[in-house]
């Protein structure tokens, strides 16, 4: 006669001499985790905001040679620069046991980081600034949507080009505003800054020798009250690094969509207060074209307003932000994870 038991990892014949165990009890179920291989497989692209198409498992290459020199299956699991589980491995009601992975970021020279945010920032500074002195000597063909889109695609375009490399700051603002909360080493803010306002002037001078002498078209200045200007600088600065600080440093975003992201964000800052401000969000994108067109009319709420909205949006953004179950500081670098 047959006797079937209703746990799904166990039945047994019972006969009058003797009683068989088929599948054992779960009680007895072990994974030896050191000994056993798991078959080889393709590695898929990982990305977060900060290493777009980078490898999950760093290293992996599928197979290993033995001593006799053939080449054997490589355990995906000991692929990882860095794989931990916790010691109770019984499956208990189904579920397997926790696992995670943690992979520090690529080793980048500061020189290349600071290459990276130089040619980051003059993209970033001639393609804003260049289309809006197209605009003005256009009358306007160009049109408002049209600088807000050219602005947010240099973005986006920016940040999975470098932002692997060096972080795609490209602002002063998001600069302080990540150092502020200990997600960039204050020791490299100078040097990042100081990249950055050599980045502008070097964009802003090679348009001026290309659109002299309409390149006040470039210049951002206020066309309402300083106060107005003042508020408006400040709200666009802080819904942008509001954005970026969600993207850049909160592990359960989406990083692929990091780029589209901040430059929609950007789009939607002009279209809010291009005709009132010019919508810099960026004291070096008002430093440079200001000393190339030799304006420097009412400068000073460009290099604060940013710097002040930026601090206050990423600070929000901590606040705010669900809590992660591992609450352990966790060291990041902007687009870089």
């Amino acid at each position: 006669s047959y006797k079937y038991s209703t746990h799904p990892l166990h039945f047994s014949t019972t006969t009058q001499q003797s009683q068989k165990h088929i599948y054992p009890q779960r009680s007895h179920l072990s994974i030896e985790m050191d000994h056993e291989e798991i078959p080889s497989m393709p590695s898929t692209p990982a990305t977060t905001p900060g290493t777009p198409g980078a490898p999950l498992f760093g290293g992996f290459e599928g197979k290993r040679k033995e001593h006799n020199g053939k080449y054997t299956p490589k355990s995906l699991l000991k692929s990882c620069k860095c794989f931990s589980v916790d010691n109770e491995w019984a499956l208990e009601d189904g579920r397997l046991p926790p696992v995670s992975c943690s992979l520090p970021p690529p080793n980048v020279s500061l020189y290349r980081k600071l290459g990276a945010e130089f040619v980051g920032t003059l993209i970033l500074i001639f393609a804003g600034t260049a289309t809006a002195i197209v605009n003005q000597k256009t009358d306007g063909a160009v049109t408002l949507i049209g600088c807000a889109a050219s602005a947010g695609l240099a973005v986006m375009i920016v940040i999975l080009s470098t932002g692997h490399i060096s972080g795609a700051h490209l602002n002063p603002a998001v600069t302080v505003g990540f150092a502020a909360l200990k997600h960039f080493p204050w020791k490299h803010v100078p040097l990042y800054i100081g990249t950055q306002i050599i980045a502008s002037v070097c964009a802003a001078f090679a348009l001026k020798a290309v659109f002299e002498p309409t390149m006040s078209g470039g210049v951002t200045v206020p066309t309402v009250g300083l106060s107005q200007a003042f508020a408006l600088e400040f709200i666009i600065s802080f819904n942008l690094m509001f954005v970026v600080t969600a993207v850049a440093t909160d592990t359960r975003a989406v990083g692929e969509l990091a780029g589209i992201a901040v430059g929609a964000t950007v789009m939607l800052n002009i279209l809010i207060a291009g005709p009132a401000t010019s919508a810099s969000m960026n004291p070096v994108r008002t430093l440079g074209p200001a000393i190339a067109a030799n304006n420097y009319r009412d400068i000073w709420i460009y290099l604060t307003a940013p710097i002040l909205g930026a601090l206050i949006g990423a600070g929000t953004y901590t606040i705010v932000k669900l809590p992660e179950e591992d609450e352990a500081p966790k060291e990041r670098r902007s687009f870089r994870r």
